[in-house]
């Protein structure tokens, strides 16, 4: 039988040990192995041993469910080469594999489950960018899939997809800066 090894944590030690203590006074005699583990278990607020290793094995499992993503930080650092020390995209990036990534920290300033005019969006990318062509960057967000827009242009609202690892690194970099 192979033998799995569990981290024990308390809160406070000071009523573990009362616990304990209470626990052990009233047993008749000395408790077997089984015994110890269950007065550990509740005296750390678990039901009995049992409860506390169906716990731990429950979060491994979902430790394991949501593997944490990476970003690729020299993309990020590239990226944030196209903004200034305000946040503010620069210029419009020449390399296409920079293009979304760079969207991303204007995405993040449009609200989300808001209707807005193409000029209310319009005011805030020209809020977010310095070379005063907020129609391309609409175009790209439409296209991108980050806005979605009426046939007529006359709405747009702000899509909710999950940024990659390195746009939300970026947009993270960005805003420390202020």
């Amino acid at each position: 039988m192979t033998r799995t090894a569990y981290t024990f944590e308390v809160a406070d030690i000071s009523a573990l040990a009362k616990a304990l203590v209470r626990q052990l006074g009233e047993a008749a005699e000395p408790p077997g192995h089984l015994a110890m583990l269950n007065m550990l278990a509740r005296g750390a607020g678990w039901r009995n041993f049992q409860h506390f290793r169906a716990s731990q094995s429950a979060e491994a499992a979902l430790a394991k469910v949501a593997p944490r993503e990476t970003a690729d930080f020299a993309q990020v650092t590239r990226a944030l080469r196209q903004f200034d020390a305000q946040g503010r995209l620069i210029r419009w990036p020449s390399r296409a594999s920079q293009v979304s990534l760079c969207l991303w920290p204007l995405w993040a300033r449009i609200p989300a489950d808001t209707s807005m005019t193409e000029r209310e969006v319009s005011a805030r990318l020209d809020a977010w960018h310095l070379f005063g062509d907020a129609a391309q960057l609409r175009r790209s967000m439409v296209g991108a899939r980050m806005l979605t827009r009426k046939p007529d242009c006359t709405e747009y609202r702000r899509v909710e997809p999950r940024p990659p690892p390195e746009a939300l690194a970026l947009i993270r970099q960005l805003a420390a800066r202020g």
